[in-house]
């Protein structure tokens, strides 16, 4: 049986720092987030599919995982790929907002655009917290 805290440490470091073959999967995960995102969100049964305020937690969560997806795409080292992420999250939630303006039944909420901006920074916080309990290699 493996060892806990060497499943753990294990990880800790694919998340802190992601190796090229888990970039390429969070990118793809993250396209295929967005598109469907995109793609439903413009479905006339996303019109109210999550009342308010309920729908708030799944803001945080889905920008928080975008945010953690590009952090794993962007290698998650320094300042540029920490407010990398936290951009690319809150673009997408702001191009989503957008989009609800043509949508009928939709309407652009500024606080959802909190909730994305929130999830988002949480997300990167949590990850460079992580990364700062990381013992350093001897």
């Amino acid at each position: 049986m493996p060892d806990s805290k060497n499943a753990a440490q294990t990880c800790l470091d694919l998340l802190t720092d992601p190796p090229r073959w888990l970039r390429l999967a969070a990118a793809a995960l993250a396209v295929a987030l967005v598109a469907n995102l995109f793609y439903h969100g413009a479905q006339p049964y996303a019109v109210g599919l999550i009342p308010s305020p309920w729908d708030k937690p799944v803001h945080l969560a889905f920008f928080g995982g975008m945010a953690g997806l590009a952090w794993i795409v962007l290698g998650g080292r320094g300042a540029g790929a920490h407010l990398g992420a936290i951009g690319i999250a809150v673009g997408i939630g702001l191009l989503d907002e957008v989009a609800q303006l043509r949508l009928p039944g939709r309407s652009v909420d500024v606080t959802d655009f909190a909730a994305d901006f929130v999830g988002a920074a949480l997300a990167v916080l949590l990850l460079l917290a992580m990364r700062a309990r990381r013992p350093r290699a001897a």
